[in-house]
């Protein structure tokens, strides 16, 4: 009886249109967790970021990553390359010092982190076709240890303020040209630790909010599906045309971020 008046008095009145964006978003993070989609749950927050503010939408999909993590290393625990990890993972602890001073500074000024947001999407997009365009020049690339720890750093930054640490991680990572299981296996326990160690900042800053644990309970068995959805498409999906739909999704957010008007106004319309 208790726990149901808990969940009376706590539900998050959230509208429609934010549980069907969590869904989608929740599940890209367990696709792209199990490895498949090139790194499209980088989207997540930007289109959560669409229908409530961001320090919201961050914290909401932090416990749903760190579970998908936890799922995609039981597929890939003896899988890891230990050195990635011990070059990237000091600049990523400095990284997510600073993203948690950057949110506690801009914290008021909702417009200004959506536009940010909005431009680290965009960027992403770009990055993506860069990556494309220069391919070989980018697997002949060794990156030194200091630029690991530069990148290391801008992993955990990004990853703080938007769950967007990717990006950098890849251009340190992917020159290793490293077997396609170690790479998953690499990740996952690096943003595994990353996204712990994020809980502390998040917590400090008061951004977990009953509500929100609620609704990520509720959303933690879609990330489950989203992970197995992941594993299985790996074998079976085209993932250009996959990627190709998602990217261009994501520039759209990133679009509609930087115009500052939310998902909610655009539903309701004028």
């Amino acid at each position: 009886m208790q726990i149901f008046e808990f969940l009376q008095s706590n539900w998050p009145d959230f509208p429609g249109i934010v549980w069907i964006t969590a869904v989608i978003a929740v599940l890209l993070i367990g696709i792209s967790k199990a490895g498949f989609g090139g790194g499209v749950g980088v989207i997540a927050t930007p289109i959560m970021s669409l229908v409530m503010p961001v320090a919201s939408a961050a914290a909401l999909l932090l416990p749903i990553l760190i579970g998908a993590d936890l799922l995609t290393f039981r597929h890939y625990k003896n899988q890891i390359n230990k050195e990635t990890i011990r070059i990237l993972l000091p600049g990523a602890l400095l990284g997510i010092v600073l993203g948690g001073l950057f949110f506690n500074q801009f914290s008021q000024r909702e417009a200004l982190i959506k536009i940010g947001i909005g431009i680290i999407a965009i960027g992403f997009v770009v990055y993506q076709a860069v990556k494309l365009l220069y391919q070989k020049k980018l697997e002949s690339y060794t990156p030194s240890d200091t630029t690991g720890y530069g990148l290391g750093i801008i992993t955990g930054f990004t990853s703080t303020i938007a769950h967007v640490g990717g990006p950098p991680f890849s251009i340190y990572v992917l020159p290793q040209n490293l077997p396609r299981n170690i790479f998953v296996g690499t990740t996952a326990v690096f943003f595994l630790i990353v996204n712990v160690v994020k809980l502390i900042p998040y917590s400090l800053l008061g951004l977990i909010q009953t509500g929100n644990i609620i609704l990520t309970v509720l959303l933690i068995p879609v990330a489950m599906l989203g992970v197995q959805l992941g594993i299985w498409m790996n074998k079976r999906v085209n993932q250009n045309v996959f990627n190709g739909v998602v990217y261009l999704l994501l520039l759209l957010t990133g679009i509609q971020l930087i115009m500052g008007r939310s998902l909610v106004d655009v539903v309701a319309g004028p």
